[in-house]
C-alpha cells in the first residue's frame, strides 16, 4: 500500500505534519495547562521539548540503530565528529529551543511567516561560501521573503518589545530569528562537512546531543527542577504521540519522498510550508492571521512565486544535494 504512494504524496505528508507541529506544540501546553500539577503546568514547552526528543531517539535508534556499527564509525573522521556536535548544538539545541521559547511569547502565525527567513540566509550563505549559482528569479524571491519577514516584524504591535538599534522587536519575533538563522549555519555546514555521513548516524547523533546540551543548558540556567513534572505519565503518553508523529513521521515520510521526487517537486512542497502553516493555526488554534501578518505573508507569497519560477529554470539540484537540505527547506520540524 506505502509503496503505490508517489515521492510527492509523501513530501505533502512531512510538510503538513511538520506544518501543522507549532500548533500541535502550542496545543499541548494548553492541555497542561488545564490539567495543572501543584500548580504546575507538566506539558510545559521545556518538558515537550525534552520528552518529545527523547521519544524521537527512541523512535531512530529502533529505525537506524544498525547504522551505528564499527565499520561504518571508523569511516568517521575527527573533524566530522566535530562538525556533527556543532550541528547538534544549532539546529538539535538551539534552533528549536528559540522556536519553542518564542511560540510561548507570540503567535503561531509569527513563528511561521518569520521562520522563513531561514531560506533566503541559507541561500545568501550557499552562493558566498559554496559558490552556488543561482538565477535572478530566485534571487528576486529570496529579497521578497526577507523583506516580508522584516515588515512581519516591524509592524507588530507594542507588546513584549525589545529596542535594538533604534528598532523595536518582539522577543518571540527575535528569537524566531534567531532559531531560524541557526538552522541556515547548520544547513551550510552539513552541506560542506556531512554530506557522506550516513542518515542514521547523522540523525541519531543530532538528536541525541542535541537534546543533552538543551538539558543541560535549561539544568544550568534554571535548575534541575525545572523537569519535575517532565516523567509523569500525562505528559508521556502525549509525547509518545508527538515523538512518534511529528517528529519521526514527518522526517520518514521527508526522507521517503525525497528518494522518490526531483528537486522541482521538493520546492514546491517546500512552499506549501507557511500557508499550511497558517492554515493549521486558524484550525487548531483559532487563530486568524492580523493586519502585519496579511502584509508580511503576502510579500512572502509572492517571494514564493518567484523562487518557483528561478526552481524551473534551474532544476539541476541532485537528489542528494535536496536530501542535504531537508533542514533548510521547510523550518521547524517540532524539535
Amino acid at each position: 500500500m506505502f509503496n503505490k504512494i508517489p515521492g510527492r504524496g509523501y513530501l505533502l505528508i512531512a510538510i503538513l505534519i511538520f506544518a501543522a507541529s507549532n500548533s500541535v506544540t502550542q496545543k499541548l501546553t494548553q492541555l497542561g495547562a488545564d490539567n495543572l500539577i501543584d500548580g504546575r503546568n507538566p506539558i510545559s514547552f521545556c518538558n515537550v521539548l525534552f520528552i518529545g526528543n527523547l521519544c524521537a531517539l527512541i523512535a531512530l535508534i529502533a529505525i537506524y540503530g544498525k547504522e551505528w556499527n564499527p565499520s561504518a564509525l571508523s569511516r568517521l573522521k575527527l573533524g566530522d565528529w566535530l562538525s556533527l556536535v556543532v550541528v547538534a548544538a544549532l539546529s538539535g539545541a538551539l534552533a528549536p529551543a528559540m522556536f519553542f521559547f518564542a511560540l510561548e511569547r507570540t503567535a503561531v502565525n509569527n513563528v511561521v511567516l518569520i521562520g522563513r527567513i531561514e531560506p533566503p540566509i541559507t541561500l545568501a550563505l550557499s552562493v558566498l561560501i559554496l559558490g552556488a549559482r543561482v538565477n535572478k528569479q530566485i534571487v528576486i524571491g529570496a529579497v521578497l521573503a526577507f523583506i516580508g519577514v522584516i515588515l512581519t516584524i516591524l509592524l507588530q504591535p507594542a507588546n513584549e518589545m525589545m529596542s535594538m538599534s533604534g528598532f523595536a522587536i518582539g522577543q518571540g519575533e527575535l528569537m524566531t530569528a534567531v532559531g531560524a538563522i541557526a538552522l541556515a549555519i547548520s544547513s551550510i555546514i552539513s552541506k560542506i562537512k556531512l554530506n557522506s555521513i550516513p542518515l542514521g548516524i547523522f540523525t541519531i547523533f543530532r538528536t541525541a546531543v542535541g537534546t543533552l546540551i538543551f538539558f543541560s543548558l535549561t539544568v544550568k540556567i534554571y535548575g534541575i527542577g525545572h523537569f519535575m513534572d517532565a516523567f509523569t505519565p500525562i505528559v508521556w503518553q502525549w509525547m509518545l504521540l508527538y515523538g512518534a508523529v511529528i517528529v519521526v513521521g514527518g522526517q520518514l515520510a521527508w526522507f521517503k519522498g525525497l528518494k522518490g521526487s526531483n528537486a522541482a517537486d521538493v520546492s514546491l512542497a517546500s512552499s506549501i510550508s507557511p500557508i499550511a502553516g497558517i492554515l493549521f493555526a486558524f484550525l487548531i488554534l483559532g487563530e486568524v492571521p492580523t493586519i502585519p501578518q496579511y502584509i508580511g505573508g503576502g510579500v512572502i507569497a509572492i517571494a514564493i512565486i518567484f523562487s518557483q519560477l528561478g526552481a524551473k529554470k534551474q532544476n539541476t539540484i541532485s537528489h542528494k544535494a535536496a536530501e542535504s537540505e531537508m533542514d533548510g527547506e521547510v523550518g521547524f520540524k517540532g524539535i
